[in-house]
């Protein structure tokens, strides 16, 4: 059996046994999405949203890329963002990067020649260890300065999320959503909280939108 077929069988005893348990489940299921959650997350194979949560289907509304980043310019990850706030009204956001991350190693490396668009969408990352170089350098490992760096990068997309008109908007109109930061372990599954950020935080000044006018 090839490995696409076995993907394609292990589908059909999924909705089999979903069913079997509950009868309704993919009529509910197929009505609309309600989900509580944003999931910015890691690209990375080994970091499934809704499993290492233990969640079912609708729970989560989900994005992913390479180093769960949220750039300010990328239109892919801020449809999103403006889809699961203003429409699904979702209540939290949710950055979710992960230890040894791949991403972030190569952002510790020089740039290769045959990954020129990744080199650019990782040159964020670079910027993020130039501000902390003395920090993350000062490091005995280079296991301890990817993983330092993972977590710097998680922090940063949580500002910049709380730096975009979408969030500011809906947190000047209805109090929502809550943004966290949060990592994963690959060696014990476990989730930490590295950052919370309510929407009455105060935030730079410079960042701020002045809906006084609005």
């Amino acid at each position: 059996m090839k490995s696409f077929e076995k993907l394609l069988m292990e589908n059909k005893k999924w909705a089999s046994d979903k069913q079997s348990i509950d009868p309704n489940f993919f009529k509910h299921l197929a009505k609309e999405q309600k989900p509580e959650f944003l999931w910015i997350g890691c690209s990375d194979s080994r970091v499934p949203a809704e499993l290492i949560v233990n969640a079912e289907p609708g729970e989560i509304f989900i994005h992913r890329n390479i180093a769960n980043q949220m750039v300010a310019t990328d239109f892919n990850c801020l449809s999103v963002l403006q889809y699961a706030v203003a429409v699904l009204k979702v209540k939290h956001i949710i950055v979710c990067g992960h230890y040894n991350c791949g991403g972030v190693k190569a952002a510790l490396s020089k740039q290769h020649p045959k990954l020129v668009l990744t080199n650019k969408w990782l040159m964020h990352i670079k910027g993020i260890y130039r501000l902390h170089k003395d920090e993350i350098d000062s490091l005995p490992s280079e296991e301890q300065r990817i993983n330092r760096l993972v977590e710097l990068n998680i922090l940063e997309q949580v500002q910049t999320l709380a730096h975009t008109s979408i969030i500011q908007q809906a947190w000047h109109q209805e109090q929502r959503p809550v943004i966290h930061g949060w990592v994963y372990g690959l060696e014990n599954g476990l989730l930490n909280s590295l950052a919370t950020i309510y929407p009455d935080a105060e935030i730079d000044p410079i960042f701020k939108y002045d809906y006084q006018y609005a």
